[in-house]
């Protein structure tokens, strides 16, 4: 399975809910579909199943940037806290 990207927006803020198994391969499509959302942009990974050492960081950047990532699940969260301590 690969990753499915669903993009929703309201006006300032622009959710972007990564579906499936989200691999380094696929932030450039999810670059992509970033371009342009502003200051208000959501992560929403409610149905993210499997991610890869890259875009946990890249998860990390995206919350030190200003997003918001939300629905991540504890084995996420945990990895992203692991790696901005091992930065830190």
């Amino acid at each position: 399975m690969t990753v499915k990207i669903e993009k929703d927006s309201d006006g300032p803020q622009t959710t972007l809910r990564l579906i499936g198994h989200v691999q380094g391969e696929h932030l450039a499509e999810v670059k992509a579909q970033m371009q342009g959302s502003g200051p208000g942009l959501v992560l929403d990974l409610e149905d993210v199943t499997l991610v890869d050492v890259e875009v946990v960081r890249f998860l990390g950047a995206c919350e030190a940037a200003g997003s918001t990532v939300l629905h991540c699940a504890p084995y996420i969260r945990e990895w992203m806290q692991r790696e901005r301590d091992r930065e830190g």
